[in-house]
């Protein structure tokens, strides 16, 4: 896969480019991840915060997750779409929330592992050459 890749949000007013490879791609089915995704679960990349920049207006919304963390998310203040998750304690990486229509190359979607299936939907049939985490590793 040739870097960088390009993404942006729904309305294209907020972009960015990845400069390497995600450190790791995770499809999480915890039940806020359903909520946010309006689907089974969603894709998140862990990526170097280095290795990524932003240009754009971004808003921020904080919450604190099961684990104690604090999760901020920033995300597009005209469209809505969540960017990504980052952990304040954790200046090291982000959570890059994949979308395949932003993306110019769908292939970084592939996960290496699925996380949090303690909360999977019941009618979804997980891979069966993936990690697979009862909750987070």
């Amino acid at each position: 896969m040739d870097y960088p890749i390009n993404g942006a949000c729904q309305c294209g007013q907020l972009t960015y480019k990845l400069h390497k490879k995600p450190i790791m791609v995770l499809a999480c089915h915890c039940t806020e991840c359903q909520k946010l995704s309006t689907s089974p679960f969603s894709i998140t990349a862990i990526v170097e915060a280095s290795a990524i920049e932003f240009s754009g207006k971004m808003n921020k919304w904080s919450r604190v997750a099961d684990s104690g963390n604090k999760n901020n998310a920033m995300f597009c203040p005209t469209c809505g779409n969540r960017i990504y998750h980052y952990n304040p304690d954790d200046k090291e990486t982000i959570k890059l929330k994949l979308k395949p229509v932003s993306l110019t190359d769908d292939r970084i979607f592939i996960p290496s592992a699925h996380v949090w299936v303690c909360e999977k939907l019941s009618w979804y049939k997980l891979p069966d050459d993936v990690q697979v985490f009862d909750k987070q590793p």
